[in-house]
């Protein structure tokens, strides 16, 4: 490889490894193990990569003895091939992290399948009337959340599903479950629907927003709910008292949402930058203290955001294909792509080395970070 080709490498080149899907990606989800990712894409199919790197960038490195200089050489070999399913739907299906190494995939058929990580799909754990829109998993209680986009089941183990009875007919086409497994939002037309889950179900309250929410994340206390709206902004619930607020002012859809347990802090996609705000002073009644200054402002949208489990940083993926990482309430940025496609899935794995993308041109991709980077 010559002088001038080694100069244009980005960052993303020397340390992802990349695949192509038929179909964009349109979710992804790490194994509770970490050792594998799994991508959904919209043409109903599932392919799974294993997070092992053999290629880890700590045996790419070379410091120079005259300059101390740091290089990383690029890969010689290939990455494993991704395992690739069959299709479980017409279009994107839900996925969760199940037991120690799998995954559960809503089917459209209405079947909730143990996806194990090398592609074989088990028999149905628990079956409703389909096609299966949303689906969510605690492992804590474990216990599972189904949805088929007009009501909301709920099972133990691999028994079978119980409805839950609620007053109100309306779409419920997002789960989350909280991080105890004693509680479960579950997205309404407008609104969410709050449940105590521990022994029977019961409902907790109903909240109101002005839009549908699309994105359903809770602090890692529990005791608050954030919501990106299809419109509007994103909603944020606080399980005290139960008040939503609406924080506007988004260019765009917030389609994700996330909390920084090291930062105490919430970000959201949908904005000209990273924008997040500290716990400390949240955005609720006008308060605007706790605004984050994180990253640097463009002309280009944000269209997905995640936090690193361990430390203040940031990962943003953007329209154009961009990918940062940004040290939480400061402007330093670490350009990891400049360019490519829309990115529409970041997730970090647990122990913050990999983080995984997925992108409307199909491609998935796992980043491996060096240890001493983030020192």
């Amino acid at each position: 490889m010559n002088q001038q080709t080694m100069q244009n490498l980005t960052l993303f080149d020397l340390l992802a490894r990349s695949w192509r899907r038929p179909s964009a990606i349109a979710d992804l989800r790490f194994s509770a193990d970490g050792l594998a990712v799994a991508f959904t894409c919209v043409d109903g199919t599932i392919a799974i990569a294993t997070v092992a790197d053999h290629e880890p960038p700590e045996t790419r490195i070379r410091v120079s003895n005259d300059l101390g200089q740091t290089t990383i050489r690029p890969r010689e070999k290939p990455p494993v091939p991704l395992i690739a399913t069959a299709g479980f739907g017409d279009g994107d299906v839900p996925i969760a992290a199940y037991a120690h190494s799998g995954f559960l995939v809503g089917a459209a058929s209405g079947d909730v399948l143990h996806l194990a990580a090398d592609g074989e799909a088990a028999a149905p754990l628990v079956r409703i009337d389909g096609p299966i829109v949303a689906i969510d998993h605690s492992a804590g209680t474990d216990m599972t959340a189904i949805s088929n986009g007009h009501d909301v089941f709920l099972s133990r183990g691999q028994g079978g599903a119980v409805q839950l009875k609620h007053a109100v007919t309306s779409s419920m086409d997002a789960l989350a479950f909280s991080p105890g497994g004693r509680r479960l939002a579950c997205g309404l037309d407008e609104g969410l629907s709050i449940w105590s889950v521990e022994s029977d179900a019961a409902l907790i309250r109903d909240v109101s927003f002005p839009a549908r929410p699309v994105s359903i994340r809770w602090s890692g206390d529990g005791t608050w709910l954030a919501c990106g709206l299809e419109t509007g902004g994103l909603a944020l619930v606080g399980m005290a008292d139960g008040r939503a607020d609406i924080v506007t002012g988004f260019p765009s859809p917030v389609r994700t949402v996330c909390w920084s347990e090291p930062a105490n802090a919430l970000f959201a996609s949908g904005a000209f930058r990273i924008a997040g705000w500290s716990m400390t002073a949240p955005p609720v009644g006008g308060e605007t203290s706790g605004a984050l200054e994180t990253g640097r402002a463009g002309l280009v949208l944000v269209e997905t955001v995640a936090a690193h489990p361990q430390k203040k940083l940031i990962a943003a993926g953007y329209a154009n294909g961009r990918i940062t990482l940004a040290q939480i309430g400061a402007r330093d940025e670490l350009l990891v792509r400049p360019l490519g496609s829309a990115v529409t899935a970041l997730a970090w794995s647990g122990d913050g080395r990999h983080l995984a993308v997925g992108a409307v041109d199909g491609s998935a991709a796992i980043v491996t970070f060096p240890a001493q980077m983030f020192k």
